[in-house]
């Protein structure tokens, strides 16, 4: 007999223990297995090379993470039973596995359905092959389960997921400003009214979480660098699309192909099982493999582009606070058709513009509540005397545009 009780060495935590057979068997499943395939933070190892973790490692890191706030909360008088124990487990271990190749990158272009839509369809998938076994962890991640704080503890704006993958891409790109005090955050976690609560106690260090989160978006997540790497990205698969579309036929791994060619919708899953097995066969290594394809094909744009990619000749990113005027936009497309040789609607492929949206901090449901020894329980924006409201609602906004780097740089002509 398989033994299903395994000690797993991970960089960041140290041991992590798997201990029941069905979490075990759950990430045996061909559908998480791919994840190992799939980087947590697509192209950013274009600019921090230490940053190519995967989606499999980060599942495995929450699952270590709820494991401890169970033990937490339990020694803190909360009743979670041994079934709502591992509903929750199953439930953070899952709760990214609908995403696509390179993670967000590829996601709006291959399919017009939500990561979070997908993670559902492949957790029901699962859970019928496990002759239902894991519908307490469906009820949990949907919020449908009766106890509300067992899905925050999965979903909210100090869940396992966030935890883990602060800490973890802090460690893997080495961008300090990611750490956080995971373990003092959650030996603060407790319970009141059916909700997630940090003792008082935990005050500064939520403080810090927060404010880390911010800084991470704008030194890793949104780096510009990285925006250049997935708006060539989108490039690429844009202009494969719009080929495909003329009639061209291209080479290329066939699932992938299946989703450029077809505007697949979240109604086709539904109807056809087959488009999610497509899906799940597609992973960063089939992405790369086909652009490498694509860079010999006979489409100049597709093949020049693919070859920016590949040899990371990246577009060049300028961000500014106000949003880019048209004028400004035409007269890029005007400097690459005439480098390029293309006319304006070709040249419209190296240039594009968008915008960077940083908001670390959400008044919602899901709000961060501090819990004094009085019973009293506030916001996180009462209870700090660093965040207030202001500050945390604070929404920043930029914009940027990105064109290639023409002659007398460093960016490979078209032949």
């Amino acid at each position: 007999m398989t033994n299903k009780r395994k000690i797993i060495n991970d960089p960041v935590y140290g041991f992590l223990t798997i201990d029941d057979d069905i979490i075990f068997d759950v990430i045996s499943h061909r559908w998480f297995q791919r994840q190992r395939h799939i980087k947590q933070l697509g192209f950013t190892y274009l600019v921090y090379p230490g940053a190519v973790h995967s989606r499999f490692s980060h599942m495995l890191g929450a699952l270590n993470l709820m494991k401890r706030a169970i033990d937490v909360l339990r020694s803190k008088g909360v009743e979670i039973s041994k079934e709502e124990a591992l509903g929750v487990q199953l439930a953070i271990l899952l709760h990214d596995i609908g995403h696509g190749p390179f993670s967000h990158t590829s996601e709006r272009v291959l399919c017009n359905v939500h990561h979070e839509r997908l993670t559902q369809m492949f957790m029901e998938g699962i859970n019928r092959d496990f002759d239902g076994r894991l519908q307490t962890a469906i009820e949990i991640f949907e919020d449908r389960y009766p106890r509300h704080f067992l899905h925050q503890l999965v979903s909210s704006q100090l869940d396992m997921d966030r935890l883990d993958y602060l800490g973890r891409d802090s460690f893997f790109t080495g961008v300090s400003e990611g750490i956080v005090g995971t373990e003092r955050i959650i030996n603060m976690l407790n319970v009141a009214d059916d909700r997630l609560v940090v003792d008082e106690k935990g005050i500064y260090s939520v403080e810090k979480f927060i404010i880390s989160r911010r800084l991470m978006y704008w030194q890793v997540y949104l780096h510009k660098t990285v925006i250049a790497a997935d708006n060539l990205f989108y490039s690429i698969l844009n202009r494969a699309r719009v080929l495909m579309a003329q009639g061209t036929e291209l080479d290329g791994y066939e699932p992938l192909l299946f989703f450029l060619r077809n505007r697949v919708t979240e109604t086709d899953f539904e109807n056809d099982p087959a488009v999610l097995e497509r899906f799940a066969a597609i992973d960063d290594g089939d992405i790369m493999s086909t652009v490498k394809v694509w860079a010999e094909c006979s489409d100049s744009v597709l093949s020049t582009l693919c070859r920016h990619l590949l040899w990371r000749q990246l577009p060049k990113v300028l961000v500014s606070p106000d949003e880019y005027a048209q004028s400004v936009v035409s007269e890029h497309i005007a400097q690459v058709s005439k480098a390029y040789n293309l006319d304006s609607d070709l040249a419209s492929c190296f240039v594009g513009t968008g915008r960077l949206v940083n908001r670390s901090y959400s008044f919602d449901d899901s709000e961060i509540k501090v819990l004094y020894k009085n019973g009293r329980c506030c916001g996180i924006s009462e209870a700090s005397d660093q965040l207030d409201r202001s500050f945390l609602e604070k929404t920043v906004t930029k914009y940027y545009i990105y064109y290639p780097k023409l002659p007398g740089g460093n960016t490979q002509i078209l032949a």
